[in-house]
């Protein structure tokens, strides 16, 4: 298992309370329900409701800067190190 550094962002980081956690796990999706197990609020912000877990689709998932959307989705395989980013909807201006 790798661990990953995972930062969170906008509300998702009001949420939890923090910015950044350390969590392990194989794949993107590994790390996704470990943090939405420790922070059961997030699941319904992360993950469309259904049995299927699939991402919302404002949400965007990073990793080492790159969009998992463009590797392998939530199978992305991680490695010790890596680090995510996790972005709801951004608005402002």
């Amino acid at each position: 298992m790798a661990n990953v550094n995972v930062k969170l962002f906008a509300n998702l980081r009001e949420i939890a309370q923090t910015s950044s956690l350390s969590i392990t796990g194989d794949t993107v999706k590994d790390v996704l329900l470990s943090l939405t197990e420790q922070y059961p609020p997030l699941k319904e912000l992360i993950f469309e409701s259904g049995d299927e877990l699939k991402l919302c689709g404002y949400i965007n998932v990073f990793l080492n800067g790159n969009n998992i959307k463009h590797m392998e989705g939530m199978d992305t395989v991680l490695n010790d190190g890596d680090e995510m980013g996790v972005f709801p909807p951004v608005s402002g201006g």
